[in-house]
């Protein structure tokens, strides 16, 4: 096995989003042919009466994973839930959704993820699922517990199927414990890093990592890491994917492939058309 270094880490510093939500951003535009195929990574907080109303997307997939607290959402599909600590809402926006995520408690935090959809794709039907904490599979053993919520790790296996094959694990490492995932070759790889300031991230480095810090790997079919403090446990989402190799264009909430197909969702947002219909009527309660 051939164990992946280190390229970049990338620290996810506040910002204000407005509306009573702060986020630290982890995957920016400048990183996105990097990071192929995710688009973007936000960890967020957000306290009523602020949150995230009623707004528009197309051409990716969002995965959001509470942390703390709880997110209703709903968008003009008649889809509508709560997920909580824990669970996860994975959203295909495809040809064009409008949904709102609002908070439900007075402390809510989790984090976001887009996944890039390929050409080809980006005009598909939208879909909604949401995954209980009780649903995701899981292993623990050894000092290391992963929670599967794509992929497959440790012998469990998500089953969950991703338009874009991708991998999402949520790793907890006991004080001085280590693990090493297998990761395919050809797949884009990186980790957040929730909590712990202990952890090294590649067999070859020895230089640890803070919390809130995105790990960005080279190329390899391993992922190897350690957890060097001897009384903090470490917790990261280690994500990987297969690449698109496509130009990637987003503009606010649109993922496309030139400015041209930007142009036109906005035309189609603005004119209720090709996706967007139900947007001259809709409004989330």
């Amino acid at each position: 096995m051939l164990s992946r270094k280190v390229i970049k880490k990338i620290y996810a510093d506040f910002e204000n989003e407005g509306d009573g939500a702060v986020v630290r951003r982890g995957i920016t535009k400048s990183d996105q042919e990097l990071l192929d195929p995710f688009v973007s990574l936000v960890e967020f907080s957000v306290s009523p009466p602020g949150g995230f109303k009623d707004h528009p997307h197309r051409g990716f997939e969002s995965v959001t994973y509470m942390l703390q607290g709880g997110i209703i959402h709903q968008d003009f599909n008649g889809n509508k839930g709560t997920i909580h600590e824990g669970d996860v809402q994975w959203m295909t926006a495809g040809r064009g959704i409008i949904h709102s995520e609002m908070p439900e408690e007075q402390v809510n935090k989790g984090l976001q993820l887009w996944i890039n959809l390929p050409s080809s794709d980006k005009m598909m039907e939208p879909k909604n699922l949401d995954m209980s904490s009780s649903e995701i599979p899981r292993a623990d053993e050894y000092g290391v517990e992963v929670k599967v919520i794509a992929g497959e790790s440790m012998g469990v296996k998500s089953p969950f199927y991703t338009k874009t094959p991708v991998m999402f694990l949520d790793f907890t490492l006991d004080p001085r414990v280590q693990t090493h995932q297998t990761v395919p070759e050809s797949w884009t790889a990186f980790a957040y890093i929730i909590e712990g300031d202990e952890g090294v991230f590649s067999s070859s480095d020895s230089s640890t990592v803070q919390a809130h810090n995105v790990v960005v790997f080279g190329t390899g079919d391993e992922v190897s890491v350690w957890n060097t403090s001897s009384s903090r446990s470490l917790r990261f989402l280690l994500i990987a994917g297969e690449p698109i190799g496509e130009p990637v264009v987003e503009r606010g909430p649109f993922v496309m492939n030139s400015q041209a197909e930007i142009d036109m969702t906005i035309r189609d947002y603005r004119n209720a058309q090709n996706g967007f219909e139900m947007a001259k009527h809709w409004r989330s309660e």
